[in-house]
């Protein structure tokens, strides 16, 4: 999969769950970089590879980090310029009521993937002086009832990059965590539901919006890096 030789002077972007609703955005508003797709639908990163010009699909199952480092040194990735997390699980629930298993996989999916993930792909960022973004969440800043499981893996994904920023701002690797509110997707259909509301997509932040907004930071010039930044819907 090494896009070294052929694509010197293009960034070369991986993105996590790049087959969700925030994912495609990302991949087709990123479209004139080489991209690495990641998620667990081989079926699903085809179809979407085969939308854009310069993308290659890689299977990668977020709930067995034990098994990423084989599976990158298979893929032979070669240069990687960006690393945007975007991948993550949601399930709603009180704190009396929610089982460890749900914490486990929340935290496993949210918070422990991208940090095996971000650290098997420093020595190449570094090389790079690349971009590493978190797509986290408004309940990275405040948990609600019934939000504790996600809220606290997205406090920790936040904890997370502001350590990562620490350690490597000196070697040149920027980083940044996003903070979306309500976007529509197929996640917040889901929590619609589990709240027992009604889902009116309108009202919520475009994928494309999120996207576009990842794609500036990306693209920002050297002497700053966007820390964070908050992206809310507006009022319609």
């Amino acid at each position: 999969m090494s896009h070294a030789d052929d694509h010197q002077g293009r960034p070369v972007t991986l993105i996590t769950g790049a087959t969700g609703g925030i994912g495609a955005a990302l991949a087709h508003v990123l479209h004139r970089h080489q991209l690495i797709l990641l998620g667990r639908d081989l079926d699903k990163l085809q179809v979407l590879c085969a939308e854009l010009p310069h993308a290659t699909p890689l299977v990668l199952d977020l709930t067995r980090p034990q098994n990423f480092a084989d599976l990158l040194e298979e893929a032979d990735l070669g240069r990687v310029s960006n690393l945007v997390h975007n991948a993550g699980v949601v399930e709603l629930g009180r704190v009396a009521e929610q089982s460890h298993e749900i914490w486990t996989h929340t935290l496993g999916v949210n918070v422990v993937a991208p940090a095996e993930l971000t650290a098997l792909l420093l020595p190449r960022l570094r090389e790079e002086r690349g971009h590493v973004v978190f797509i986290n969440s408004g309940a990275g800043l405040s948990a609600n009832a019934g939000w504790g499981s996600y809220a606290a893996s997205k406090f920790a994904l936040r904890a997370l990059a502001d350590s990562l920023r620490a350690e490597e701002a000196a070697g040149g690797v920027r980083v940044t965590t996003l903070y979306p509110g309500r976007t529509d997707t197929g996640m917040q259909q889901k929590v619609v539901r589990q709240e027992g509301g009604g889902y009116h997509g309108d009202l919520f932040i475009r994928p494309e919006t999120v996207a576009e907004a990842v794609r500036y930071v990306l693209e920002a010039p050297r002497d700053a890096v966007f820390s964070e930044l908050t992206v809310r819907p507006s009022l319609r």
